[in-house]
């Protein structure tokens, strides 16, 4: 991603009524109702015209600006609108310093798709790079409104979220979409549903046991620090750097062949243990590097929110050996307390919500819609929720066909009250596929084994929710909570 200092743009406010104007033309057309706007932070100019993506040209009218907190944002309106709106909650994290000019451009190119459906689109970059779930899901909030404030109230707004921004999407939901609120509906796609506080802990896991077995990150030459930190402040490690160490301890860029005995025998014991696809073992122990370094000393003050304290781990060539040497911490419990109120979720969802996961994601475990399901059993909000799984074995996109059936699926749901099942939703696919092409995998007999099945649980973790809304109540009101934005 290209990165770029945080600048406010001065347009002419004359472009910001020709882009309302239009879209005040497109409303009346499908008898839509613009209404009076929410309060909006906006830099005081609103949204330019933009180059739409290539697969949306003549299609639909694209707008880009910055908003007042610095982040980046892009909007998108069909020709033939349909009047409803999808906004956009994008993964990641990208750890860029500040908003990237380009990356909510790129996520409308991915999810055209949404906007061939006729739905308008509206995605945000973030103010910054960097973790906090809270602060991207009232950046996510605040595109809503920026584009309520321009092109009027649409007939109803839906929140999407793929990936970590499917933990965004889902926060959006829990704050801003209560009785009566502004969302009607919620499309969480390869979310990382578990949140902070369990979600990442197989990658703890992966960065304890990495260093058991390889010792060269760090190296016993070079400054110790603890391995919950990620990297160490100050350091230079590129991620190439890391590559070249994960390369140098397993082979695992090398066919079989060309392996030596210790390399495969670390790498299959690293992965064993894990249970990390070694087609993504490279992401993973990135995230648990440089992304950890960003929670920990970034985000929460070089205080430690992981634990791996209990933890007996299994799979290796000597258990009893790994269980001994490996590195044992425990979190801070206000460090804990504050990853958790920002991104753990109370499951308190007043709204429809449709999940679709890929069963072999390699990146967000299919076993994280258990943990969502537990979730809202336990806030008793289950009978809001409906589970699709497909039989793919990719993370970042699904197949086209499958997100125009689950977009309209929910539609469907929201204006008529009728909860579609796995089933109807399966047996809607082709019909959009004779449009895509991109194929139909649903499995609608699919259910995911529980979350502790395929991540070792910590002691209290097989309860759900991680944070009860009382919880989040409580804690909301300490002075300083959280993750600042």
């Amino acid at each position: 991603m290209n990165r770029s200092e945080t600048r406010t743009s001065r347009r002419p406010v004359s472009r910001r009524r020709r882009a309302a104007g239009i879209a005040a033309c497109l409303l009346g057309l499908i008898g839509g109702a613009v209404g009076a706007a929410p309060a909006a932070q906006a830099d005081g100019d609103g949204p330019a015209p933009a180059v739409c993506p290539a697969e949306l040209a003549e299609k639909a009218t694209c707008y880009s600006g910055q908003d007042a907190n610095g982040a980046h944002y892009t909007f998108a309106i069909p020709a033939r609108w349909n009047g409803s709106l999808v906004v956009h909650a994008h993964g990641g994290p990208d750890l860029g310093d500040a908003s990237d000019p380009g990356r909510s451009g790129e996520d409308l190119q991915r999810w055209a798709v949404m906007v061939d459906e006729g739905y308008a689109w509206a995605g945000s970059s973030y103010r910054r790079g960097g973790y906090g779930t809270r602060m991207a899901a009232a950046d996510t909030e605040n595109v809503r409104r920026l584009f309520v404030d321009t092109f009027g109230r649409p007939q109803r707004t839906y929140v999407h979220g793929q990936s970590w921004g499917g933990n965004v999407a889902a926060k959006v939901v829990e704050v801003y979409g209560g009785h009566h609120g502004p969302y009607d509906g919620a499309l969480l796609t390869n979310g990382v549903l578990a949140g902070g506080t369990r979600g990442y802990d197989y990658r703890v896991d992966l960065r304890v046991v990495y260093q058991y077995y390889c010792q060269n990150h760090p190296r016993p030459t070079e400054p110790r620090y603890p391995l919950w930190e990620g990297l160490r402040a100050g350091s230079t490690m590129t991620t190439a750097g890391l590559r070249a160490r994960l390369q140098e301890c397993t082979g695992y860029a090398s066919a079989p062949q060309e392996r030596t005995a210790l390399q495969q025998r670390n790498l299959d014991d690293i992965l064993a243990v894990t249970r990390i696809p070694e087609r993504t073992l490279e992401s993973h122990l990135r995230f648990a590097t440089f992304t950890f370094r960003d929670i920990v000393l970034g985000r929460l003050g070089g205080r430690n929110p992981f634990s791996n304290k209990g933890v007996r781990y299994s799979g290796s060539h000597d258990d009893k050996a790994l269980n001994a040497g490996v590195e044992r911490f425990s979190a801070d419990p206000a460090a804990r307390r504050d990853l958790s109120y920002d991104s753990d979720l109370t499951g308190r969802v007043h709204v429809p919500v449709l999940t679709l996961h890929a069963i072999d994601d390699p990146t967000a475990f299919v076993e994280h819609e258990a943990a969502y399901r537990a979730t809202l059993e336990g806030a008793r909000r289950d009978g809001h929720l409906v589970q699709t799984f497909t039989r793919e074995s990719e993370h970042s996109e699904l197949s086209d066909s499958e997100y125009a059936s689950a977009v309209s699926s929910l539609d469907t749901w929201v204006r008529t009250g009728r909860k579609p099942s796995p089933r109807s939703i399966a047996a809607s696919c082709p019909a959009f596929d004779r449009a895509y092409g991109t194929g139909c995998f649903y499995d609608p007999d699919f259910s995911p084994a529980p979350y502790a099945s395929r991540i070792r649980p910590r002691p209290g973790g097989l309860d759900w929710p991680a944070m009860t809304f009382a919880e989040e109540q409580a804690w909301s009101r300490i002075d300083g909570i959280g993750i600042a934005p």
